[in-house]
């Protein structure tokens, strides 16, 4: 077992949970988008375990374009994680990296993931977390197992066939006690151009005593992913929520990341709160993200597009995590503007100076 929880370190697409017994919990998160984006669901398989030890395997299922959820629950000897890899048989049910095979009273069939684009690892940063994964009193950990891939296959849902061969999937994870008290998430892989992909969270950290707000956020164009950590010396300049959208602006030492949200009608999933799924949070499936990434020395925009069939989170006490920029960047629509199509920005990222400072 000690051997399992090490290795599980360096490879968090794999089970975290072993030896846990009460205040755990631990999900995977696959969005599937029909290719006519007509059909846009999430699949979250997990194991919850309470402050008392009751112990639980479930699988939601989010329909973000009907706003509705289902939540189904399973007795704890169903969840069967394998040892030394991402491979996860909770009762009739399958999922791995590469396949997400469904058995449930209103939803079956099989879906495969080829094409994945997962967060780069080393030693000492195995995963989006960066060093913070070695530390082993946090709250939350996260994990991005795919943030962009091609879907083939078919799932029948309430007795109706639904399509997904060519479709595109994003897939991530997340494990520990309970989700932050406050936070915002948001995640789109559907831009002008395939194979663009945007990640990015805003979270309260709890850290010795106090806590501080953390953040992490990833920007894929050409198979380079710029990357705005907390760890990386990156800042957050500006995060920002209301009822109507989300702003967020983001900077490293070569690039600014500015992120602006139009918000769309949520739909409720249950959540951890010390390990049990008894939280509620609301995710829309429907929101429309532009994106902009300027070139701080010379002040150029490089990228600025909109992605489609965004998923947004926010969800706690959003005062703990609110961080005002002084001189704010305002935008004017969240339209992509003519200049930044793709003939524009692709040109400009194949640059061989552009492509070393990614």
């Amino acid at each position: 077992m000690p051997f399992q929880k090490i290795q599980a370190l360096f490879h968090p697409e794999q089970y975290h949970g072993w030896g846990k017994t009460r205040k755990f919990f631990e999900g995977w998160y696959y969005k599937i988008v029909s290719a006519d984006e007509r059909k846009a669901f999430a699949v979250i398989p997990g194991i919850a375990m309470d402050k008392s030890g009751e112990q639980q395997g479930f699988i939601q299922i989010l329909d973000g374009k009907k706003l509705s959820a289902e939540y189904h629950r399973f007795d704890v000897a169903d969840f069967c994680p394998k040892a030394g890899c991402f491979e996860l048989q909770l009762g009739d049910n399958f999922f791995s990296a590469t396949k997400l095979q469904l058995d449930l009273p209103t939803i079956k069939g099989e879906l495969n993931f080829t094409e994945q684009a997962p967060w780069p690892s080393s030693l000492i940063s195995p995963n989006i977390m960066g060093p913070f994964t070695f530390v082993p009193f946090m709250e939350c950990y996260h994990g991005i197992l795919s943030m962009d891939h091609n879907i083939q296959g078919q799932l029948n849902i309430h007795k109706k066939a639904i399509n997904f061969n060519n479709g595109r999937g994003y897939m991530e994870k997340d494990w520990g006690a309970s989700f932050p008290s406050a936070y915002i998430w948001l995640q789109s892989n559907h831009f002008s151009q395939k194979g663009l992909s945007i990640k990015a969270s805003v979270a309260r950290i709890p850290w010795l005593g106090g806590s501080f707000v953390g953040f992490i956020a990833g920007l894929l164009i050409e198979d380079r992913l710029i990357q705005f950590t907390t760890y990386n010396f990156s800042k957050l300049v500006r995060s920002h929520a209301d009822k109507l959208q989300v702003q967020l602006a983001m900077e490293n030492s070569q690039y600014r990341l500015d992120i602006f949200v139009q918000r769309d009608t949520k739909t409720v999933l249950a959540a951890p709160i010390s390990g049990f799924m008894n939280g509620r949070i609301e995710e829309s499936m429907t929101s429309r993200i532009e994106v902009r990434l300027i070139d701080r020395r010379n002040k150029k925009i490089i990228f600025h597009d909109t992605g489609r069939n965004g998923a947004l989170e926010v969800a706690g006490n959003l005062e703990e995590i609110l961080i005002t920029e002084k001189d704010l960047v305002k935008h004017t629509s969240l339209q992509p503007q003519p200049s930044f199509q793709r003939s524009s920005y692709a040109g400009s990222l194949s640059e061989k100076a552009r492509l070393e400072a990614l």
